[in-house]
């Protein structure tokens, strides 16, 4: 039997336009494997391309649910209630309403799309080289920085690493380290954290998003705050390789994880 002290604070469910997976059953999973918490972040992006409703997230719908959720698994398992919120400049009045208006116990601010397209589509990485897609990925995370939408932590940092035609082969903090370390410190700046992804490593990545060095660099400068989220969408996915991120942060420089609650941040040994 798996015995985890870290919660999964990232994972989806059919409340999410990409998922299936019934909040119940992720919460099963969760709890079998004896994790202490969860925390359920189903998207939100509003004015996603093309498919403009994918992302609407039905917010009443979610919270009944968790709410129910939380007393079925009181004592086994704590239960928050949070959201993923697709960051774009343009829409940055509507995120910060999402933000004031419901009772979040956590909110991710993740960079999905990318002045109108997401990487998640080989058709974004057309015409150009895959560095000059990543180097307008990491501007248009500054680009969201600038704007004063509330969140706790920036989602997979490097999402973008998991869709490029070399995926991480030639990925490296050197080739990046302008916008990195400038990305890093408005974070710091800012007292927001960062996420580590375990989904990069079921996209065959080898790492989390964002990679090792992300991590480190971020742990230099001074950071602190670093949640850990499966970014699962079906049950099987909830804290995989949780094992292996916990040794990768203490490698790192950390000796805690944070778990947000109320919004509010705690600090937790690995």
């Amino acid at each position: 039997m798996e015995i985890f002290m870290i919660w999964d604070q990232h994972m989806h469910t059919h409340f999410s336009g990409d998922s299936q997976a019934a909040p119940e059953s992720m919460l099963s999973a969760a709890a079998e494997k004896n994790l202490p918490g969860v925390c359920f972040t189903d998207h939100f992006d509003y004015d996603y391309p093309k498919e403009p409703d994918l992302f609407m997230l039905d917010f009443s719908r979610s919270l009944r649910e968790t709410e129910r959720l939380r007393e079925i698994f009181r004592g086994r398992l704590s239960v928050c209630w949070g959201v993923e919120l697709g960051l774009q400049p343009h829409i940055a009045d509507i995120n910060r309403e999402v933000a004031a208006q419901y009772p979040f116990d956590f909110i991710i601010g993740s960079s999905h799309v990318v002045h109108g397209a997401d990487p998640y589509y080989g058709s974004f990485f057309e015409g150009r080289s895959e560095e000059e897609a990543c180097r307008e990925y990491f501007e248009a995370v500054l680009e969201n920085l600038g704007t004063d939408v509330d969140f706790d932590v920036y989602g997979h940092l490097d999402y973008i690493v998991r869709y490029g035609p070399g995926k991480n082969r030639f990925y490296s903090y050197k080739k990046y380290a302008d916008l990195l370390d400038e990305i890093l410190r408005t974070l710091i700046c800012r007292g927001k954290g960062i996420e580590v992804n375990t989904g990069g490593y079921r996209s065959g990545l080898g790492q989390p998003n964002p990679a090792d060095f992300v991590l480190t660099r971020y742990r230099q400068l001074g950071g602190e705050i670093v949640t850990v989220g499966s970014d699962a969408h079906a049950p099987e996915h909830v804290a995989w390789e949780f094992d292996t991120a916990a040794a990768l942060l203490l490698s790192c420089g950390f000796t805690h994880h944070t778990v947000f609650c109320q919004r509010k941040p705690h600090f937790l040994p690995l």
